[in-house]
């Protein structure tokens, strides 16, 4: 489940009270099935930011600006608070977002609520496997985590959302092979096109971020289906985790500019965001006793995993690559 909130103003010391009572929060409900894996990632826009926290903005945090091709656009929409729930179960889900609208009663609105599930052998509706390249273990957490040498925010991480529409009338009625160009992959067996067959607008292509060295630099995506069947409303909820916001906004600029200007992604005609925005996620250290400029320096205490110490799980790494 995707919860994305704007704020009341005047309501930022309550909306901080919530944000520091939340890994209590999802114990109290976990408890209740701990092996259903429970977990709730929390994230912060960079207007929330500002009035809620009185120093600076983490370096990669602001608005997503609006990304405009010369056919599609990349939407930029409101976000004070991300909530990103995640279960074995859909009551668990349910049941924590209650919790939270019920502290949040009066301080602050959703502007967005989806509510995701995994179709089939992980593919999104328009029958691709989705996030086949995500980095696993330890590249995954290098991905993910801005570094420990970061004294304020290590441990923490960014986070872009984007909700799509997918327009699967127009999509269904292209043959096989068309869809399989426009991905860049095969659509049964999931395996890349070769260069030679892969059309440099494919989704593969523009979503592969390689500096000049060639060094490529990867994100963490936890997309979604989701879809209502009266409304026929069906699309994909895009969800990208990463050290550095901008290797997500570049894909973006890939994606809807195009690369070169002009060769946007070709799943764009298929598919529409009609969301945008960008969250600092923090570690439940600093939800629970703000920002470290704030508090008396501590020694940190030693690690023994491969997790930086107090994150609030982003998607437990293993587990998330797992599920």
């Amino acid at each position: 489940m995707f919860l994305v909130l704007t704020v009341r103003e005047g309501a930022e010391q309550d909306a901080l009270g919530l944000l520091a009572d939340l890994p209590g929060l999802i114990r109290s409900v976990r408890f209740r099935r701990p092996e259903d894996n429970l977990t709730c990632i929390a994230g912060i826009g960079a207007r929330a930011w500002d009035r809620m926290y009185d120093v600076p903005r983490p370096p990669g945090l602001h608005v997503l600006p609006e990304i405009v091709g010369d056919r599609h656009t990349a939407v930029s929409t409101p976000g004070d608070l991300l909530f990103h729930l995640r279960a074995d179960r859909v009551d668990l889900c349910f049941e924590l977002a209650r919790q939270l609208m019920l502290r949040l009663s009066g301080v602050a609105d959703v502007v967005d609520e989806v509510l995701g599930f995994r179709y089939f052998d992980n593919r999104d509706l328009l029958g691709f496997v989705d996030g086949t390249e995500n980095p696993e273990g330890t590249p995954a957490a290098a991905a993910v985590f801005v570094a420990e040498e970061d004294s304020a925010y290590g441990g923490s991480s960014y986070v872009i959302v984007q909700k799509y529409l997918h327009d699967l009338a127009t999509w269904n009625a292209i043959s096989v092979r068309e869809q399989e160009l426009v991905i860049g992959r095969s659509k049964v067996d999931d395996i890349e096109l070769p260069d030679a067959d892969k059309p440099s607008n494919s989704h593969v292509e523009l979503n592969t971020i390689v500096d000049d060295d060639g060094t490529e630099h990867d994100i963490v995506r936890d997309n979604m289906a989701f879809g209502e069947i009266g409304s026929e409303e069906f699309g994909t909820y895009f969800i990208g985790y990463a050290a550095d916001p901008s290797v997500t906004e570049q894909m973006l600029r890939n994606m809807f500019v195009g690369k070169p200007p002009g060769n946007h992604d070709r799943i764009l005609d298929f598919s529409t965001a009609v969301t945008g925005s960008l969250f600092f996620v923090p570690t439940t250290d600093f939800l629970e006793s703000g920002p470290p400029e704030a508090q008396p320096e501590v020694a940190p205490a030693p690690s023994t995993t491969e997790q930086p110490a107090g994150s609030l799980q982003i998607g437990s790494l293993r587990e998330q690559n797992e599920r």
